[in-house]
């Protein structure tokens, strides 16, 4: 009886490691998912502010650049 004890206390260790492991890849996802979000709501008020200025416009490249490196 203490072997099946033991057993199934090392299967729900890794079960649970699993998950936990699972959990904090999603949460990294979310978190590159927010980031490239606001890099894109940061480039489009930039472009916004810098309407017909095309060296105003350059100087918004980075944020979408950086975006589109966290794809």
């Amino acid at each position: 009886m203490k072997p099946v004890i033991v057993m199934l206390a090392l299967m729900l260790g890794v079960f649970t490691a699993c998950s936990s492991s699972q959990d904090r890849a999603y949460k990294a996802q979310e978190n590159v998912h927010k980031e490239r979000l606001e890099l894109v709501e940061k480039y489009n008020k930039c472009m916004e502010k810098a309407g017909d200025d095309a060296q105003k416009k350059e100087a918004c490249e980075p944020y979408l650049k950086s975006a589109e490196a966290l794809k």
